[in-house]
């Protein structure tokens, strides 16, 4: 997890995008299902965001019942579309928006931001495998940043 950024607690800047079907979302807005949300920053152009591709989609039925995933990227809206269709993606909003990665301080790729249904950030950090999408929904279950956060709180208190 990197220093910088949004901290866990603190409620998502709201961001308003169209995502590749047309619809308009409100990204970090308070949702009514009671489901959080997980926002995934990624590019076609990414390697390690390809090879967590199945992750997602296996991430997406196994905690459907608690979580909604969105992808989020920047940069040619064709070359999204494609990246979509051509890896089954079609299942998950895709939101286009530069002004997204913007406002929740993403520096690096790929990146995920675990919100609550209000809007509360819960987790966040670089995911580079499935251990690092699973350590989110764990931090969440903690109530820390991060697994690392937690780890290095234990340690403290034992010393």
């Amino acid at each position: 997890m990197l220093a910088k950024g949004l901290s866990v607690g603190q409620a998502a800047p709201i961001v308003t995008a169209d995502d590749l079907d047309g619809h308009t979302r409100r990204v970090g807005a308070p949702r009514d299902d009671a489901k959080n949300t997980l926002v995934l920053f990624l590019s076609p152009t990414c390697p390690v965001c390809k090879v967590l591709l199945p992750v997602l989609k296996s991430s997406q039925r196994s905690e459907q019942n608690w979580l909604q995933i969105v992808l989020a990227s920047d940069g040619d809206n064709d070359a999204q579309v494609e990246f979509r269709k051509r890896n089954g993606l079609s299942s998950f909003p895709y939101v286009l928006s530069p002004s997204l990665g913007i406002a929740y301080q993403v520096n690096r790729l790929p990146y995920a931001v675990l919100m609550n249904e209000h809007g509360i950030v819960l987790a966040r950090g670089i995911i580079n495998s499935r251990e690092h999408l699973e350590s989110l929904f764990e931090a969440k279950r903690l109530g820390v940043a991060s697994v690392q956060d937690y780890l290095e709180s234990q340690q403290n208190r034992a010393a």
